[in-house]
């Protein structure tokens, strides 16, 4: 577990139920058939996009832990020039910038033709919670001002 340094505001102190419910949604992504260390490139790309330090290093902990490659990781940011990422992979990062960046111009429907190639209903369904719980949790951690040390 990493430490953190003071914060503004311990959301989860104020309310624990809303941990309850954060700890309930890992748990089901955990348990889904998307593949755990691609839910964890998601996790950290959109963390860079939204630039939250505490959420990309505590990711990239656990992707480097599932057995991800510091190469893939560093290269994470440039995935659409890459080799190392498989069409699969880069259609779960593209639907993740969409997503992150929703207000540009939504998920395009060439993007979510591509994801139904690669996934089941049930695993786009995952990848959509995926995406928008760690958006969620980039914004409490920002806001927050919540740096891992």
């Amino acid at each position: 577990m990493l430490k953190v340094e003071k914060h503004r505001l311990d959301v989860w102190k104020e309310e624990p139920l809303y941990w309850d419910h954060i700890v309930a949604i890992d748990k089901r992504l955990i348990g889904s058939t998307v593949p755990r260390n691609l839910l964890e490139l998601i996790k950290v790309r959109v963390s860079q996009i939204n630039k939250c330090v505490y959420c990309i290093d505590y990711h990239t902990q656990d992707a480097l832990k599932l057995g991800e490659s510091q190469r893939r990781l560093f290269v994470l940011s440039a995935w659409e020039e890459s080799p190392l990422f498989t069409d699969k992979e880069k259609s779960a990062l593209k639907v993740a910038e969409e997503m992150t960046h929703i207000s540009v111009e939504g998920v395009k429907d060439a993007t979510f033709e591509k994801l139904k190639t690669h996934f089941s209903d049930k695993e786009i369904a995952d990848i959509f919670v995926c995406i928008s719980h760690i958006n969620f949790l980039n914004r409490i951690g920002i806001s927050t001002k919540t740096v891992a040390l």
